[in-house]
């Protein structure tokens, strides 16, 4: 059986080696000392790995998808997560990790060490994993689970993105979870049973059933310039194949500029012009160098083409933003997702529509696929309105001991300059 369990583990990292080189090596690359694929046989001959190589991605604990991020013990949780990177920082925190091209599954670089430490800090890594420059199972595991927490693109590859969050120092990540406790203990009262949030920094929806986070959608949000404005509210209607009725602030910022520069884009994107009489007016007839249109009103027919997509979410606010289906489903699978004028696009935003309308009669999820495939406008007043939060979040800790962090993207936290911001 050992002899066994050791010709799996070799046959799995040279199989790893292999991938990570891109092809087959040739005799003369098993003759060279610094090969990746050699330097992990070799270790692996010697046991540095130890027993746990083959399955380290699989023990290491990563964030459950059903743990909502504002829960009863939220606050509780984050006070431990505090006290925790008091002692980090009070032991020096962690050390930076020298940014390189990428770090991944095979490679040895000096970074390694570094970036084992750092991983260690902060618990992503067990402190017996070893002391190796290669990076291996272990680092990758727990590169992974970093991602996890931070927000990034979980593929166990340290690039850009992954060493700025990684080199965030340790006493503005204490800062930051001081600040944030101030703002999960405003949320500790009754939430309900059932509500939907939307993190803004996060980026991301979670629909909440009984204390579980029953569906998760990322979002795309505000830019840093046209934040996405904290709310509570209730969500009370959906609207399918909706027209868009684009906001004065659009207009001016966008389609002002959009018209001098194309004058066909209106008509392109088959948004109609019409007059405090409901008159239709003809882009011709307008001076796009001037104010003038701001004094009507844009309205964009359905379709696949509009702007909301075949769904709209509503819930009185008093900033005129709903949250929305987008015919740009491309900008759901990036890190950045802040790209909106403040109202919140929704990843697979049927199905949270499915939930909502849950205790709607009529309005199976027959019926909902049947009217988004008709193109006829319809409304949907929810039988039971759904509590809705926007929050403001940038970290917190979950009930399973997991620490989130997400970037300050709006400058909130008051530590400008010393959080990891993507472009």
């Amino acid at each position: 059986m050992a002899n066994h369990a050791s010709f799996d583990r070799r046959r799995f990292i040279k199989g790893v080696g292999i991938l990570a080189l891109g092809s087959a090596l040739t005799p003369r690359a098993h003759a060279q000392t610094d090969d990746p694929l050699q330097t992990l046989l070799r270790q692996n001959q010697r046991g540095d790995f130890g027993e746990g190589f083959d399955s380290a991605s699989r023990t290491v604990q990563m964030p459950k998808a059903s743990t909502p991020t504002l829960s009863a013990g939220a606050v509780q949780t984050t006070e431990q997560a505090i006290a925790q990177y008091e002692q980090i920082v009070a032991s020096g925190g962690w050390p930076q990790v020298p940014k390189t091209d990428r770090l991944r599954l095979g490679i040895k670089h000096p970074s390694v060490m570094q970036l084992r430490q750092r991983l260690i800090a902060a618990g992503d890594l067990n402190t017996n994993s070893g002391v190796s420059d290669v990076y291996d199972s272990f680092v990758e595991a727990a590169v992974r689970r970093f991602q996890a927490r931070h927000g990034l693109g979980i593929d166990g590859v340290a690039r850009e993105q992954t060493f700025n969050a990684l080199n965030v120092p340790a006493q503005s990540r204490l800062a930051q979870l001081r600040t944030n406790l101030t703002r999960l203990r405003a949320f500790t009262g009754n939430l309900g049973p059932r509500f939907v949030l939307c993190n803004i920094p996060a980026a991301q929806i979670e629909a909440i059933d009984g204390g579980v986070a029953i569906s998760r959608h990322a979002a795309v949000v505000g830019k840093p310039d046209r934040p996405s404005p904290e709310i509570n509210s209730r969500i009370v209607e959906v609207n399918f194949n909706p027209y868009w009725t684009v906001p004065v602030s659009i207009v001016r910022k966008d389609l002002i500029p959009k018209m001098q520069a194309e004058p066909d884009y209106l008509t392109k994107n088959r948004i109609r012009i019409f007059d405090q009489r409901g008159n239709e007016l003809s882009p011709a007839h307008i001076n796009w160098y001037s104010e003038e249109a701001t004094n009507y009103m844009f309205k964009q027919d359905p379709g696949d083409f509009n702007s909301l997509g075949a769904v709209r979410i509503n819930f009185p606010n008093t900033h005129q933003v709903y949250m929305h289906d987008t015919p740009l489903k491309n900008l759901f699978g990036e890190d950045f997702r802040f790209h909106s004028s403040g109202c919140v696009r929704i990843q697979n935003v049927r199905e949270l529509v499915n939930w909502l309308l849950a205790e709607t009669p009529g309005w199976g999820r027959s019926d909902i696929e049947q009217v988004i495939k008709s193109g006829e406008r319809k409304d949907a007043r929810i039988a039971k309105p759904v509590p809705l939060l926007w929050v403001y979040v940038t970290a917190w800790a979950t009930p399973d001991g997991i620490v989130q962090f997400r970037d300050d993207i709006y400058n909130r936290d008051g530590l400008a300059g010393t959080t990891a911001q993507r472009g």
